[in-house]
């Protein structure tokens, strides 16, 4: 059965206000509030610490972790949630260098998320091992695999221009050469179809208030492979990875499965309002999902490019080469985002001159699409953009 798209009565979205910026952040399923409230005040407030048992607080990184696992192509209870994804990198990395302790090179690309890059650069640090971190441009990334290369630590989908990765032949690649496979999906879970199981990477890592929409600081989730699971030692053994954390054994003795990726206690209100936030996606098949995307991209692209020639397209042309945003470049584009922001159309910017828009077919409709790219002709043809009051940086752009 086809899906209905777009589904804008499934979600609080003020009126007069299109919002091209859920790739950054998802806005609020209006049941997930309502499951925020009710984890507070009849869970927490009225049932206290018994609720870990009798609301099921516990089960619930497993259970958000199974629902994550069928948007992504990947086999129950091989997804684990919680923490930041900068820690299930972390995590992740890990993992994957012990996996070829002879190899002593980390790859990457030079348009991969800093906090990956940065995480890479800390577990070197920490280590002290003569690990070394390279980060060619995207397109040489398999031209620098060679006998030395442990681990390949890709984002599928490019924060700023939304390029796109192909999964399989990367990873095939990658295979080809001896080494690990990483993808962070944050920008992919959600947006397009990701079949884990037939890529046959070992890890997958991704946040889940972007396209998931989760909320402000909602779980990470990581993917290890099922048959690499029982071989892992986690680098970070908190107490919520292991086997029988209420046993409160004197050694750290890792859980039988996925689980073993857990560390700390886990955010119950966080957990329980993605896991509310997971139910508009009950019955959407993330084909018609994708479909919709590209048209609402293609259509965007046509009407910017035809209204805004002082804008110049910074994302690959060819939709399927690109995930579910399109980025424009501009010299001034952090003051023109806010000036279009203050019209009612919210995207956002990201160095040096980026201005971002994503594509979310759940809420956005084609008549959103060319209503935006009105708005975003007036703002560039008057060159409101110049005012003062838009050109203060604020601390989040």
């Amino acid at each position: 059965m086809a899906t209905h798209l777009p589904r804008p009565d499934l979600f609080e979205l003020p009126e007069d206000l299109i919002y091209l910026d859920g790739n950054s952040l998802g806005p609020l399923p209006k049941h997930a509030g309502a499951r925020a409230s009710e984890v507070i005040a009849r869970e927490w407030g009225d049932q206290l610490i018994r609720a870990w048992n009798s609301a099921g607080w516990m089960a619930l990184p497993a259970k958000v972790g199974s629902r994550i696992a069928g948007l992504i192509g990947a086999a129950d209870g091989s997804v684990a949630t919680g923490d930041t994804l900068s820690i299930k990198v972390y995590q992740a990395l890990a993992a994957a260098l012990n996996m070829r302790p002879d190899r002593r090179v980390i790859l990457s690309d030079d348009g991969n998320f800093p906090t990956d890059l940065y995480m890479a650069e800390g577990l070197i640090r920490t280590l002290d091992k003569g690990y070394v971190l390279k980060t060619p441009a995207p397109e040489d990334v398999l031209s620098e695999l060679t006998d030395d290369v442990a681990v390949v630590m890709l984002t599928h989908v490019d924060y700023r221009t939304g390029r796109l990765h192909d999964m399989q032949a990367v990873t095939q690649a990658v295979h080809d050469a001896g080494a690990v496979m990483i993808w962070d999906l944050a920008h992919s879970a959600g947006a397009l179809p990701v079949d884990l199981t037939a890529s046959n990477a070992e890890f997958a890592v991704g946040c889940t208030y972007k396209y998931l929409n989760g909320g402000p600081g909602a779980p990470a989730f990581i993917y290890v492979r099922p048959d690499i699971v029982l071989d892992l030692q986690p680098v970070l053994s908190g107490w919520l990875g292991h086997d029988a954390p209420f046993a409160m054994e004197r050694h750290y003795r890792p859980a039988m499965s996925t689980e073993r990726l857990r560390v700390g206690t886990p955010s119950v209100v966080q957990l329980s309002i993605l896991d509310a936030a997971l139910d508009v996606w009950d019955g959407v098949d993330l084909r018609d999902i994708r479909a919709a995307s590209i048209q609402l991209s293609e259509r965007f692209i046509s009407e910017v490019e035809a209204r805004c020639p002082m804008l110049t397209l910074a994302s690959p042309r060819d939709p399927n080469m690109r995930g579910s945003q399109v980025s424009f470049a501009f010299q001034h584009g952090y003051p023109a985002m806010q000036a279009l922001i203050d019209r009612g159309v919210i995207g956002d910017f990201r160095q040096p001159n980026i201005m971002r828009f994503g594509f979310t077919p759940l809420y956005i409709s084609e008549a959103d699409v060319v209503r935006a790219a009105e708005i975003l002709e007036n703002v560039m043809t008057t060159e409101a953009w110049r005012e003062p009051k838009y050109q203060t940086v604020s601390r989040v752009t």
